[in-house]
């Protein structure tokens, strides 16, 4: 995975999680929504890595 892709998924994971948290004393549901999407931003991640991984060696 290069450097730039991890960056990214970094940054949009942390900006998910403080959409989240800053959407806790709005909407319960805003804030689920936003974790939810959050996890599945790191996940995302993770499989592309794998991916990476697996194809270069």
């Amino acid at each position: 995975m290069s450097k730039i892709a991890s960056l990214t998924f970094a940054l949009t994971s942390v900006v998910w999680m403080c959409l989240a948290a800053v959407s806790i004393s709005y909407r319960i549901w805003l804030a689920a929504l936003f974790g939810l999407l959050a996890l599945l931003n790191i996940g995302a991640g993770f499989v592309w890595k794998a991916r990476a991984r697996r194809k270069a060696g």
